[in-house]
């Protein structure tokens, strides 16, 4: 009997991945099966094509940030109130791979005199990025995940020779 039972999981077990791995949404129990069409389980497309820019990029920009980046610092500006947004990017010792990635909001009167301003004038967006973190930090890529597990702010830096898992750290 408890053969039958192991077998009979394994099998709902080997099912539920198939169906994760394919287009249609499935609902199982032992007693029903009913399966849903996948466009009624996902969300409706958007009309803006995701990686679409739909601002001005600054010439030599220390850091590129991706569209849905973008999408998601104009929400943070919207929530924080403010009239400028700006983001203090940075590196400093630690984490797994001897280097991890900071990023916090700042204010105007803390920008230095060396430090590197990407500046997004009509989204009111500033990135600041100091003199001693853009020798690891120019060219990396700023993009944005809404997946559950993972998801947030991610890193692309061309500069890293290796990263750590989490994708917030990194080493030269």
């Amino acid at each position: 009997m408890k053969q039958t039972r192991m077998a009979s999981r394994c099998l709902w077990l080997w099912i539920l991945l198939f169906v994760e791995a394919t287009s249609a949404f499935m609902v199982f129990s032992p007693t029903t099966l009913t399966r849903r069409s996948a466009s009624l389980v996902r969300s409706s497309p958007t009309t803006v094509d995701e990686d679409e820019l739909d601002y001005d990029v600054p010439e030599d920009a220390v850091v590129n940030i991706k569209p849905k980046a973008m999408r998601r610092l104009r929400e943070l500006k919207e929530k924080e109130k403010a009239d400028t947004l700006i983001l203090r990017m940075g590196v400093r010792n630690g984490g797994c791979s001897g280097l991890s990635y900071v990023m916090d909001f700042s204010t105007e009167d803390a920008i230095e005199e060396d430090d590197a301003v990407d500046e997004y004038p009509t989204d009111h967006i500033k990135c600041v990025v100091d003199a001693k973190s853009m020798l690891y930090l120019y060219g990396l890529e700023l993009d944005y995940s809404e997946e559950l597990i993972g998801g947030g702010f991610k890193f692309f830096n061309p500069n890293a020779e290796e990263s750590c898992g989490c994708g917030s750290s990194f080493g030269v």
